[in-house]
């Protein structure tokens, strides 16, 4: 979208009227050739959603590629899934997490959202939190908390594909803008869309189902439930990671579904789990070598 600017206009105005040219079409274009670079992602995408598909069949696909099977096993032995040691092979690992989450870290994978040299700075800290909060929070809403990880892991993709087509503006959004609704407002004036709606096109363009990329359209429609878990989260996010941020009351966010007491606990859980979950997400050092027999 090229927008020239009014004689005069400086500052603000010109940072937000401003933009590169936007083509959707090319960035999820993009994404295919990011799939053709990681084979074994892009395949567990396409076939985790089949009716046909079992924990074998995917766990010998994952097997494929080390370091995301390797991420797989080590979220199965995390705390938040409360099996810490138990789970000694990948076939198990695939049962414990369950398919929604092995693709949503297959997505992760061969998007590129592992590699924080191409995110914005603030990326992976938001998203451990938002994905622990919405999960947390998920029961609240009658949701499945290992949906609404997977929802709040994934919500921020449209973010790290607009950084990739526009690094510089959109490192400018990020700066001036502290608050979540604020950068989403920015993203639609410079982009014509927000990074929400652009994360749905991409997983409806995949086949992920419509429950989940509902939550990402409404988030903004304070009067919708639809958005009313993904909007906690996004709040409980900004409470632990926005310097001097000005809480939003909940009750407002939630359309009177959570009050202020219901965060405690909350803002607790996201902040002992949410570094445990950043390793599982991103993997370590040497990862590959600590497979070791569970592909087995």
């Amino acid at each position: 979208m090229n927008v020239t600017p009014f004689p005069g206009m400086t500052g603000d105005l010109m940072l937000t009227a401003v933009a590169p040219a936007f083509d959707i079409e090319r960035i999820l274009a993009s994404i295919d050739t990011m799939a053709a670079q990681r084979p074994v992602a892009a395949q567990i995408v396409s076939v985790a959603n089949s009716d046909d598909t079992s924990a074998k069949v995917l766990s010998k696909i994952l097997a494929s590629d080390v370091a995301l099977a390797s991420r797989v096993m080590k979220l199965a032995n995390s705390a938040y899934f409360g099996m810490r040691g138990r789970v000694t092979s990948l076939q198990f690992a695939v049962t414990v997490v369950g398919f929604t989450t092995v693709r949503t870290m297959a997505t992760v994978a061969l998007t590129d959202l592992d590699d924080e040299s191409r995110l914005p700075d603030d990326f992976w800290t938001v998203t451990t939190s938002l994905a622990l909060a919405a999960s947390t929070l998920a029961p609240r809403f009658g949701e499945r908390p290992q949906d609404a990880l997977c929802i709040g892991l994934l919500a921020q993709m449209g973010a790290a594909l607009l950084h990739h087509n526009d690094p510089g503006g959109y490192a400018e959004i990020v700066d001036a803008e502290p608050t979540y609704a604020g950068r989403r407002a920015a993203e639609t004036r410079r982009y014509g869309l927000n990074s929400l709606r652009l994360t749905s096109v991409a997983l409806e363009q995949w086949g992920f189902p419509h429950s989940m990329t509902v939550r990402l359209k409404e988030v903004d429609d304070y009067h919708s439930m639809e958005g009313a878990l993904l909007r906690a989260a996004f709040e409980v996010a900004a409470r632990l990671t926005t310097e001097d941020y000005e809480n939003v009351p909940i009750v407002r966010l939630t359309c009177g579904q959570l009050r202020e007491d219901d965060l405690v606990p909350v803002l607790d859980q996201v902040r002992a789990d949410a570094d445990e979950l950043r390793r599982a997400m991103l993997g370590d050092a040497g990862e590959s070598d600590e497979l070791g027999d569970w592909i087995h």
